[in-house]
């Protein structure tokens, strides 16, 4: 956790540092392409200078935008301020077409109504290639910042730089041509500048198209369908995810939020639930590293549920506990019988209305049962106290290991309880069993054991029975 913030103000530090030289560098070149304009009188110049004008505009929101996207979520903004950086590209793109469509006016005008004689000097040139290496070097620094930090606004500046670069050389072009125009005498070269500035203002227009409908799909939480699809993946693979039901997702500056809705088997535990909303989350963050993850569960059922399974999953619902649970198939039809434990203190009444809802709820829940037997319990709202044994249990513990000797499956008996409480005696034990037998026959030989082990010993209210394998028991 802490490298993980350590990582994110590392990034915050370096987003702004990139966004402030890139102001800067754009101040400087602003100022020395609009002294080259207005000394050479170049249209072409003059619309480089404006152009990077608004560059200076749009790098300082940027570099606004990434100080304020940065700051963590609060009361207003419960989903952090990361949108800022979107709505400081889409402003950039704006004052990109407004700078495309003052550039191709003037050009119009000087081409169809006035040429303006050019004062050609090298100055002007020796300004834009230096324009030329300023931007190649700002575009590189900002797109490897933006490509570690995911950020849009940097990411948007590395291409409107890049693009400048293209603008700038096509500047040029036309102040060479101009100038050839000039030196020989060849009419229709002298309106290359004008026809350069008309080019790459088209050219800045249409990937500035492109840029703004990315930034408008982002504002409005449009996300690629693949990467949706992968997150569903991913989530899918987590084993006991039935269905990812909803899945939203949306984008807010570098960083990704994502909303699912899992279905689960609905016979699973708290515990069991939170294991497997942990996975799903580290999966989600294996398509979408860094995403801020919100997990909502539902119970559904599952595919492989038993007769069992849904009539335990009502008492889950109910919040009551049931056990010795049976199912009979009478003439094709189906009769539960089952145990339940309600409070000692609830009235019969009371008692006799909960269990007949809930017998109509398994109904419901499993049409092909066709009668429901509730045996109802009373759950002790104390803990019991044992007291101790006494020397005339051993002649029931030896009344235990007499009846295993007859079943030839049963390795021993051991950690043998003997315990009262009140007026009825319980015993508890352990029982080795072959590793490879079969629980069903393990439940016939711990079935007969306790049937001829309360034959010998009548008064034991209760017996409970462990059964384990031979290879534990060797340890």
């Amino acid at each position: 956790m802490t490298s993980t913030v350590s990582s994110l103000v590392g990034f915050s530090a370096e987003k702004r540092r990139v966004a402030l030289h890139s102001m800067l560098a754009a101040a400087a070149m602003t100022v020395l392409k609009l002294a080259a304009g207005l000394v050479s009188g170049s249209l072409g110049v003059l619309s480089d200078a404006a152009h990077s004008a608004l560059d200076l505009v749009g790098v300082t929101l940027t570099y606004f935008s990434v100080r304020v996207s940065d700051k963590p979520a609060d009361e207003d903004h419960t989903y952090g301020h990361g949108k800022i950086e979107n709505l400081s590209a889409f402003g950039e793109t704006g004052l990109m077409a407004v700078s495309c469509a003052w550039i191709i006016w003037e050009a119009m005008a000087r081409i169809f109504h006035h040429t303006v004689e050019l004062r050609h000097s090298v100055w002007p040139v020796l300004v834009l290639l230096t324009s030329i290496g300023v931007d190649y070097w700002r575009s590189r620094r900002l797109l490897a910042v933006a490509e570690r930090t995911g950020s849009p606004a940097l990411a948007t500046d590395a291409f409107h730089f890049a693009s400048d670069i293209w603008s700038t050389l096509a500047v040029l072009c036309g102040l060479g041509g101009s100038w050839v125009g000039t030196r020989f005498g060849i009419g229709w070269l002298l309106y290359a500048d004008p026809f350069a500035a008309v080019v790459v203002s088209l050219m800045i227009l249409r990937m500035t198209l492109h840029l703004g409908r990315e930034t408008v799909g982002v504002l409005m939480d449009e996300v690629p369908v693949e990467t949706r699809r992968r997150l569903v993946r991913e989530v899918e693979r987590v084993e006991g995810v039935l269905a990812v039901e909803q899945a939203r997702v949306r984008r807010a500056g570098a960083g990704y939020f994502a909303d699912l809705t899992l279905a689960l088997p609905r016979g699973f535990t708290f515990e069991h639930t939170g294991e497997l909303v942990r996975e799903a989350t580290e999966a989600a963050h294996r398509a979408l590293p860094e995403a801020d993850v919100v997990i909502h569960t539902v119970p559904r059922e599952a595919r492989t549920e038993s007769v069992f399974d849904r009539v335990r999953a009502v008492a889950a619902r109910n919040n009551v506990s049931v056990h010795e649970l049976s199912v009979q198939s009478h003439h094709g039809r189906l009769r539960v019988e089952q145990h339940l434990e309600l409070d000692e203190m609830m009235p019969l009444l009371t008692a006799h209305g909960f269990v007949t809802a809930m017998e109509a709820e398994i109904l419901r829940e499993a049409p092909e049962i066709d009668s429901v037997l509730t045996h109802i319990e009373s759950e002790p709202a104390t803990i019991e106290q044992p007291e101790e044994t006494v020397v005339e249990d051993r002649k029931i513990e030896a009344a235990l290991r007499a009846a295993a000797s007859q079943f030839k499956e049963i390795v021993d008996v051991h950690e043998i309880i003997v315990g009262r409480t009140s007026d009825h005696i319980h015993l508890s034990c352990h029982c080795t069993l072959p590793d490879k037998l079969t629980m069903r026959r393990v439940h016939e030989v711990i079935t007969g054991l306790e049937d001829r082990f309360k034959l010998e010993c009548p008064e034991v209210y209760r017996v409970t029975i462990h059964p384990e394998p031979a290879t534990d028991n060797l340890r």
